[in-house]
């Protein structure tokens, strides 16, 4: 009798287990792990895609929130050496310190929904030793990420991924592919991260935060209405208006026409 059956997901974690071979395949084949390289896997689950992981790449550090699915990856990874189960939140997980001695690594994961947006501010901040990942999220996720300047579908999710990573859409997987389905497409997407520093990074975070704030106004009305530290800095330099005059913005546009450049010059206006 099997101690460990098949772990039912739970709905509080939005825990969707990815179950299709042909999926698992694809996702493995975009990434192409190398034999001696370290893979870093968020959300293993039941270790469908994990035992792909395990079969090419040098060492895969699994980071796993639900304790419940501890004794089972345990079980089924014992006999594998290059496997490493981290018991904790993708949130606060220090991916870097996780894969020691290996300086760099690369990522692949079935992304939960309902946090995709947080986990991807969170490994934006761990780039220097995750250079590129491949990961699976929300369709229409993927879609605000890959939104341009000028999309209906802009927002602030779109200019953070742009502002530091390449970024291509591979293939959609369908609500099957999963147990239980989804209710909606999921899209597998690839980031690599770019060399880029972003001058006055925070103040510029505070910035496209706030043009963002009410999507139907115009960023002259969202600055205008800026809180704390930026309202401070705005005031110092004139206003709002002032600044956008400076950095040849027209006052009436809204921030999903903004393009990256643009944000920037907005920022530089202010310091």
């Amino acid at each position: 009798m099997n101690p460990h059956p098949l772990k039912r997901p739970l709905k509080r974690l939005a825990q969707h287990f990815l179950r299709d071979p042909r999926t698992v395949h694809r996702i493995v084949e975009a990434l192409d792990p190398k034999s001696d390289e370290t893979i870093v896997e968020i959300g293993p689950g039941t270790g469908a895609l994990t035992s792909a992981l395990l079969e090419r790449a040098g060492r895969v550090v699994a980071v796993e929130f639900d304790q419940n699915l501890e004794p089972l990856l345990r079980e089924r990874f014992a006999d594998r050496p290059n496997f490493k189960l981290v018991m904790g939140d993708a949130l606060t997980t220090d991916f870097c310190a996780e894969i020691q001695p290996a300086p760099r690594g690369r990522l692949a994961a079935n992304l939960p929904y309902n946090i995709s947006t947080a986990i991807l501010q969170r490994l934006i901040t761990q780039r220097e030793c995750l250079p590129e990942m491949v990961v699976m999220l929300q369709r229409e996720v993927v879609e605000r990420v890959l939104a341009p300047a000028g999309s209906s579908e802009r927002g602030y999710l779109s200019v953070l991924v742009e502002a530091y990573a390449e970024t291509e859409k591979l293939f959609d997987v369908a609500p099957g592919a999963f147990r239980p389905p989804p209710k909606v497409w999921s899209s597998v997407m690839k980031l690599t991260f770019k060399p880029r520093i972003i001058a006055n990074e925070q103040l510029f975070w505070e910035t496209v935060s706030a043009g963002f704030a009410q999507k139907r106004k115009t960023i002259l009305n969202n600055l205008r209405h800026a809180s704390g530290r930026l309202q401070d800095v705005l005031q110092r330099n004139g206003g709002a208006s002032i600044v956008l005059c400076k950095a040849q913005v027209e006052l009436q546009r809204r921030a999903e026409t903004l393009t990256i450049e643009e944000w920037g010059r907005i920022v530089s206006a202010l310091v």
